[in-house]
């Protein structure tokens, strides 16, 4: 449930946003969704889905060869990534609720002329009037 939140709330965060903030949120995607890396412990494990189905990525990403930093969405949106090659710089989630915080922290910085919010109960998106509510 975790990953699965963890991805809604990139996706709840581009409802709405300027075409620069989705931009910014599909690279917060691609460094996550597609090629994250998180702590467990003492070790750090893969969660991307790009990195889950690349053997040879998988152990390349756990080599020194390389960049690895710790997951900042202002930090993460803005690093340019290659789609052809495996990637030299990877991000390190602490878990997957600090990341999922870590992205709620950066949707509230998108103007936007409203919020949304997911609805367990009824399962839809719930449109909020304004962005304070």
């Amino acid at each position: 449930p975790s990953f699965a939140q963890f991805s809604q709330e990139i996706g709840l965060a581009s409802l709405g946003a300027p075409d620069e903030y989705i931009e910014k949120l599909a690279t917060v995607y691609w460094f996550t969704v597609e090629f994250g890396l998180c702590k467990q412990g003492d070790e750090i494990r893969a969660y991307g889905a790009g990195l889950l189905s690349s053997f040879g990525e998988l152990q390349y990403c756990l080599t020194d060869k390389p960049e690895l930093r710790p997951f900042d969405p202002q930090k993460t949106s803005i690093q340019k990534y290659p789609i052809t090659e495996f990637q030299p710089v990877y991000y390190v989630a602490e878990s997957f609720e600090d990341a999922k915080q870590k992205v709620r922290n950066f949707a509230s910085t998108i103007p936007m002329p409203f919020s949304v919010r997911y609805n367990s109960y009824t399962q839809s998106i719930e449109v909020l009037d304004n962005a304070q509510q």
